[in-house]
């Protein structure tokens, strides 16, 4: 399935996690890619996104004729060093965003993604997409896993049920 959207990815959890960058022509999602690029991340794809589940994750790659490419409003169409696929574990719409929003989530390739509207002007925005890729992208199981074994349960009896 291709899709009208973007693809970053981080380096989280030990493996790239990406962040579909959702919304209307003009909403801003390549200028997000960039500054996202800035910050860190990695373009993946810009502008239309192959995606497809496999087991229980949904990846996410460019078309081949789009791979290592983003439009910079302004400048044009520029290469940019590109990973050639990475998991999808959030969608990410451009535009108003709540204060505290409610968890939702969105359906994409038949499976279910953690959805955050994220302003993409906002200087703050990649570092909110860095924090949900490693937070609301987390698979709840090895979250987890991973507080027991670090021991950071507050216990008083030494069980942290």
């Amino acid at each position: 399935m291709i899709l009208h959207a973007g693809l970053i990815a981080c380096w989280s959890h030990g493996s790239w996690r990406g962040a579909l960058i959702e919304g209307p022509s003009g909403a801003g999602k390549s200028d997000l890619a960039l500054r996202c690029i800035d910050a860190g991340f990695r373009l993946v794809a810009d502008d239309r996104t192959l995606i497809w589940r496999s087991e229980d994750r949904i990846y996410g790659r460019a078309p081949e004729t789009l791979f290592g490419l983003i439009e910079a409003r302004g400048l044009g169409v520029l290469p940019e060093p590109a990973l050639a696929f990475c998991e999808v574990v959030l969608v990410a719409v451009c535009g108003p965003a709540e204060r505290a929003p409610d968890p939702q989530a969105v359906e994409r390739a038949g499976g279910q993604l953690p959805l955050m509207a994220v302003s993409p002007l906002e200087p703050s925005a990649p570092a909110k997409l860095r924090r949900a890729i490693e937070h609301l992208g987390a698979r709840p199981k090895r979250a987890y896993q991973a507080r027991r074994s670090a021991s950071l349960w507050p216990s008083t009896s030494g069980d942290p049920r």
